[in-house]
């Protein structure tokens, strides 16, 4: 192989490689982002069954305390 042809071959095939790398984007980070959005959509479930379990046990609280009220 002559080192002309050696030289085209390579040439090519390095340029080849860098307009591919710039076309074609790769997914990379992909994973970490929906990792966020997950953890985001757990913490606001999170949140709103926190508040309605706290509204829940007050009016379950206030409720008995009527009923203890009629008892006395």
């Amino acid at each position: 192989m002559s080192d002309l042809a050696l030289f085209a071959f390579v040439w090519q095939r390095t340029a080849r490689s860098v307009l591919y790398g710039r076309i074609i984007k790769d997914e990379s980070g992909e994973g970490v982002i929906s990792a966020a959005i997950a953890v985001l959509v757990m913490a606001f479930l999170g949140v709103v069954m926190w508040v309605l379990f706290k509204e829940t046990l007050t009016k379950s609280n206030t409720k008995v305390n009527d009923q203890i009220d009629q008892i006395k």
